[in-house]
């Protein structure tokens, strides 16, 4: 299983399209998925981590009005994608709005996925992890 790590930053084209860091192209030669994410980011996953996402929304028993909510949304807002021969994918209307993505994108390797952010709101989301990081004893 493909494992990634790592924070870039890139910027969307006029078409939607952004360019995928290079050490993370060679696991999506086969294409991906793009699905909504928590806390408004994207994730991209290759079609094997995807396929165990699904299998376990699929065997998930007695779920909650809001766990079924949540699934449909997941499944609803989910594109496929290919990366094309500039190493770029293609992020449809739908999903740039949910991650408010215009202009500049972070992308950052998260372990079986790739999240794609708004700079703005992942700097909001990690502060105060990295201020615990940076604390200093006295």
């Amino acid at each position: 299983m493909a494992r990634f790590f790592g924070r870039y930053e890139h910027s969307l084209d006029l078409k939607g399209r952004i360019i995928l860091p290079a050490k993370f192209r060679s696991s999506f030669e086969h294409g991906g998925y793009l699905t909504q994410y928590y806390d408004r980011c994207l994730a991209l996953w290759t079609p094997e981590a995807f396929e165990l996402q699904m299998e376990a929304r699929e065997t998930a028993q007695d779920l909650s009005a809001e766990e079924r909510n949540m699934a449909r949304l997941w499944s609803s807002g989910t594109q496929e994608v290919d990366v094309d021969k500039q190493g770029r994918i293609a992020i449809p209307q739908h999903l740039r709005t949910f991650a408010r993505l215009e202009g500049d994108v972070l992308v950052h390797g998260a372990i079986e996925r790739v999240e794609l952010w708004d700079p703005a709101v992942w700097s909001q989301k990690v502060e105060p992890a990295e201020r615990v990081l940076t604390q200093e004893e006295s």
